[in-house]
């Protein structure tokens, strides 16, 4: 579930919440209690873990998988 941040416009209390995609916006502020949310736009934050990326769609029987971060290297250090 996408976690979105929210700003009361009075009170300028910033927090953040757990919401599924088809849930309604908050519109009350849990520390004054007004119904002054704003929900906020921010970039989603996410983690890559991991040596790189993978090529293993759509491989014949005869290849490998390989790494294609350490291709890209070795082909830019020749």
């Amino acid at each position: 579930m996408p976690i979105y941040e929210y700003n009361c416009k009075n009170c300028e209390h910033k927090f953040e919440e757990i919401q599924k995609i088809s849930d309604a916006s908050l519109i009350k502020c849990p520390k004054c209690g007004k119904e002054s949310l704003q929900k906020l736009i921010s970039a989603a934050g996410f983690r890559l873990a991991g040596g790189g990326w993978y090529e293993t769609d759509f491989k014949s029987n005869g290849e490998t998988k390989r790494n294609l971060v350490d291709s890209k290297t070795s082909d830019a250090s020749k």
